[in-house]
Protein backbone atom coordinates (compact mmCIF):
# COMPACT_ATOMS: atom_id res chain seq x y z
CA UNK A 1 0.00 0.00 0.00
CA UNK A 2 1.43 3.29 -1.05
CA UNK A 3 2.18 5.80 1.59
CA UNK A 4 -0.29 8.61 1.84
CA UNK A 5 1.40 11.79 0.60
CA UNK A 6 2.11 14.19 3.40
CA UNK A 7 0.92 17.72 2.93
CA UNK A 8 3.77 20.00 2.05
CA UNK A 9 4.84 22.44 4.71
CA UNK A 10 3.40 25.90 4.38
CA UNK A 11 5.91 28.45 3.14
CA UNK A 12 7.25 30.77 5.78
CA UNK A 13 5.55 34.15 5.70
CA UNK A 14 7.51 36.68 3.72
CA UNK A 15 9.33 39.29 5.75
CA UNK A 16 7.87 42.75 5.30
CA UNK A 17 9.79 44.85 2.85
CA UNK A 18 11.50 47.77 4.59
CA UNK A 19 9.73 51.02 3.91
CA UNK A 20 12.45 53.15 2.33
CA UNK A 21 10.20 56.21 2.45
CA UNK A 22 9.84 56.03 6.22
CA UNK A 23 13.54 55.32 6.62
CA UNK A 24 14.43 58.33 4.46
CA UNK A 25 12.07 60.60 6.36
CA UNK A 26 13.57 59.46 9.67
CA UNK A 27 17.05 60.22 8.35
CA UNK A 28 16.01 63.62 7.04
CA UNK A 29 14.49 64.53 10.39
CA UNK A 30 17.64 63.44 12.21
CA UNK A 31 19.79 65.49 9.82
CA UNK A 32 17.62 68.60 10.24
CA UNK A 33 17.74 68.32 14.03
CA UNK A 34 21.50 67.76 14.01
CA UNK A 35 22.20 70.68 11.68
CA UNK A 36 20.12 73.16 13.67
CA UNK A 37 21.56 71.98 16.98
CA UNK A 38 25.15 72.23 15.77
CA UNK A 39 24.85 75.68 14.21
CA UNK A 40 23.38 76.93 17.48
CA UNK A 41 26.14 75.34 19.56
CA UNK A 42 29.28 76.00 17.53
CA UNK A 43 28.19 78.57 14.93
CA UNK A 44 27.95 78.33 11.17
CA UNK A 45 31.70 78.28 10.30
CA UNK A 46 32.40 75.27 12.56
CA UNK A 47 29.32 73.34 11.47
CA UNK A 48 30.34 70.71 8.91
CA UNK A 49 28.67 68.02 6.87
CA UNK A 50 30.81 65.47 8.74
CA UNK A 51 29.65 66.84 12.08
CA UNK A 52 26.01 66.83 11.01
CA UNK A 53 26.31 63.25 9.76
CA UNK A 54 27.95 62.04 12.96
CA UNK A 55 25.35 63.67 15.16
CA UNK A 56 22.46 62.44 13.03
CA UNK A 57 23.84 58.90 12.94
CA UNK A 58 23.97 58.72 9.15
CA UNK A 59 26.71 58.45 6.58
CA UNK A 60 28.16 61.56 5.00
CA UNK A 61 27.10 60.31 1.58
CA UNK A 62 23.49 60.17 2.78
CA UNK A 63 23.59 63.94 3.22
CA UNK A 64 25.32 64.57 -0.09
CA UNK A 65 22.70 62.44 -1.81
CA UNK A 66 20.08 65.07 -0.94
CA UNK A 67 22.02 68.31 -0.51
CA UNK A 68 25.12 69.81 -2.09
CA UNK A 69 26.26 71.92 0.87
CA UNK A 70 25.66 72.63 4.54
CA UNK A 71 23.92 75.87 3.53
CA UNK A 72 21.36 73.85 1.58
CA UNK A 73 20.85 71.54 4.56
CA UNK A 74 20.28 74.45 6.92
CA UNK A 75 17.97 76.26 4.53
CA UNK A 76 15.67 73.27 4.21
CA UNK A 77 15.94 72.58 7.94
CA UNK A 78 14.81 76.13 8.66
CA UNK A 79 11.85 75.90 6.31
CA UNK A 80 10.87 72.66 8.01
CA UNK A 81 11.35 74.19 11.46
CA UNK A 82 9.08 77.12 10.60
CA UNK A 83 6.37 74.73 9.45
CA UNK A 84 6.67 72.75 12.69
CA UNK A 85 6.45 75.89 14.80
CA UNK A 86 3.33 76.99 12.97
CA UNK A 87 1.69 73.61 13.44
CA UNK A 88 2.59 73.50 17.14
CA UNK A 89 0.99 76.91 17.63
CA UNK A 90 -2.21 75.60 16.01
CA UNK A 91 -2.10 78.25 13.32
CA UNK A 92 -4.19 76.32 10.82
CA UNK A 93 -5.84 79.55 9.72
CA UNK A 94 -2.43 80.89 8.71
CA UNK A 95 -1.37 77.77 6.85
CA UNK A 96 -2.45 76.28 3.58
CA UNK A 97 -2.99 72.57 3.01
CA UNK A 98 0.67 72.10 2.07
CA UNK A 99 1.96 73.87 5.22
CA UNK A 100 2.86 76.98 3.32
CA UNK A 101 2.46 80.34 4.97
CA UNK A 102 -0.61 82.24 3.91
CA UNK A 103 -1.61 85.62 5.28
CA UNK A 104 -5.36 85.50 5.80
CA UNK A 105 -7.65 87.93 4.03
CA UNK A 106 -10.69 88.33 6.25
CA UNK A 107 -11.41 91.85 5.06
CA UNK A 108 -9.83 93.35 8.19
CA UNK A 109 -6.24 94.16 7.23
CA UNK A 110 -5.15 95.24 10.72
CA UNK A 111 -6.47 92.05 12.32
CA UNK A 112 -4.88 89.86 9.65
CA UNK A 113 -1.45 91.46 10.03
CA UNK A 114 -1.63 91.36 13.82
CA UNK A 115 -2.48 87.66 13.73
CA UNK A 116 0.54 86.79 11.60
CA UNK A 117 2.95 89.02 13.53
CA UNK A 118 1.79 87.55 16.84
CA UNK A 119 2.57 84.11 15.46
CA UNK A 120 5.98 85.44 14.41
CA UNK A 121 6.61 86.64 17.97
CA UNK A 122 5.86 83.13 19.23
CA UNK A 123 8.34 81.69 16.77
CA UNK A 124 11.09 84.19 17.56
CA UNK A 125 10.76 83.47 21.27
CA UNK A 126 10.95 79.70 20.81
CA UNK A 127 14.50 78.63 21.79
CA UNK A 128 14.40 75.84 19.21
CA UNK A 129 14.12 78.49 16.52
CA UNK A 130 15.88 81.40 18.18
CA UNK A 131 19.26 79.81 18.94
CA UNK A 132 20.16 78.56 15.43
CA UNK A 133 18.45 81.55 13.83
CA UNK A 134 20.66 84.02 15.69
CA UNK A 135 23.76 82.03 14.73
CA UNK A 136 22.81 82.10 11.06
CA UNK A 137 21.79 85.76 11.15
CA UNK A 138 25.18 86.69 12.61
CA UNK A 139 27.01 84.67 9.96
CA UNK A 140 24.91 86.21 7.20
CA UNK A 141 26.27 89.65 8.12
CA UNK A 142 29.87 88.65 7.36
CA UNK A 143 29.21 85.87 4.86
CA UNK A 144 27.57 87.64 1.94
CA UNK A 145 26.92 84.49 -0.10
CA UNK A 146 25.10 82.83 2.80
CA UNK A 147 23.14 85.99 3.55
CA UNK A 148 22.02 86.36 -0.06
CA UNK A 149 20.99 82.71 -0.29
CA UNK A 150 18.87 82.81 2.86
CA UNK A 151 17.22 86.10 1.90
CA UNK A 152 16.49 84.89 -1.62
CA UNK A 153 15.27 81.40 -0.78
CA UNK A 154 13.68 81.84 2.63
CA UNK A 155 12.97 85.43 3.63
CA UNK A 156 11.88 87.06 0.38
CA UNK A 157 9.23 84.42 -0.48
CA UNK A 158 7.67 85.07 2.93
CA UNK A 159 7.79 88.84 2.44
CA UNK A 160 6.03 88.45 -0.90
CA UNK A 161 3.04 87.09 1.01
CA UNK A 162 2.78 90.45 2.75
CA UNK A 163 3.05 92.16 -0.63
CA UNK A 164 0.13 90.09 -1.90
CA UNK A 165 -2.01 90.93 1.14
CA UNK A 166 -1.23 94.65 0.94
CA UNK A 167 -2.03 94.72 -2.77
CA UNK A 168 -5.37 93.11 -2.01
CA UNK A 169 -6.03 95.90 0.50
CA UNK A 170 -5.10 98.47 -2.14
CA UNK A 171 -7.57 96.95 -4.57
CA UNK A 172 -10.31 97.32 -1.95
CA UNK A 173 -9.39 100.93 -1.23
CA UNK A 174 -8.08 100.22 2.28
CA UNK A 175 -4.61 101.54 1.43
CA UNK A 176 -3.40 104.43 -0.68
CA UNK A 177 -2.98 103.38 -4.32
CA UNK A 178 0.35 105.16 -4.65
CA UNK A 179 2.29 103.15 -2.06
CA UNK A 180 4.79 100.42 -2.90
CA UNK A 181 3.70 97.33 -0.91
CA UNK A 182 7.25 95.95 -0.81
CA UNK A 183 8.44 99.08 0.96
CA UNK A 184 5.31 99.46 3.06
CA UNK A 185 5.66 96.03 4.68
CA UNK A 186 9.01 97.08 6.12
CA UNK A 187 7.18 99.53 8.39
CA UNK A 188 6.12 96.64 10.62
CA UNK A 189 8.40 93.73 9.65
CA UNK A 190 11.77 95.46 9.85
CA UNK A 191 11.37 97.05 13.32
CA UNK A 192 10.42 93.65 14.74
CA UNK A 193 13.44 92.00 13.14
CA UNK A 194 15.80 94.70 14.36
CA UNK A 195 14.49 94.67 17.93
CA UNK A 196 14.81 90.88 18.03
CA UNK A 197 18.27 90.70 16.45
CA UNK A 198 19.84 93.55 18.41
CA UNK A 199 17.82 93.07 21.59
CA UNK A 200 16.97 96.77 21.70
CA UNK A 201 13.74 96.02 23.56
CA UNK A 202 11.26 93.25 24.34
CA UNK A 203 9.09 91.79 21.61
CA UNK A 204 5.47 91.09 22.45
CA UNK A 205 1.98 91.01 21.00
CA UNK A 206 1.45 94.57 22.24
CA UNK A 207 4.56 95.71 20.41
CA UNK A 208 3.64 94.15 17.05
CA UNK A 209 0.02 95.29 17.37
CA UNK A 210 1.32 98.83 17.83
CA UNK A 211 3.60 98.53 14.81
CA UNK A 212 0.61 97.57 12.68
CA UNK A 213 -1.51 100.45 14.03
CA UNK A 214 1.23 103.00 13.41
CA UNK A 215 2.01 101.66 9.94
CA UNK A 216 -1.58 101.51 8.75
CA UNK A 217 -2.24 105.04 10.00
CA UNK A 218 0.42 106.28 7.63
CA UNK A 219 -0.69 104.03 4.78
CA UNK A 220 -4.41 104.79 4.96
CA UNK A 221 -6.12 106.76 2.17
CA UNK A 222 -6.08 110.53 2.61
CA UNK A 223 -9.16 112.67 2.96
Amino acid sequence: MADTPRPSAEPAPAKPTPDSTRRSEKSRRAIFDAALALVGEVGYPKTTIEGIAARAGVGKQTIYRWWSSKADVLLEAFIDLSAQAAEAADRSQVLGERAEYVIPDTGDLAADLKLVLRATVDELQNPKFEIPSRALAAEGVVNEALGVEFVTKLLEPQLQLYVKRLRSAQDKGDLRPDIDPRIALELFVSPLAQRWLQRTGPISYAYTDTLVDYALYGLAPRG
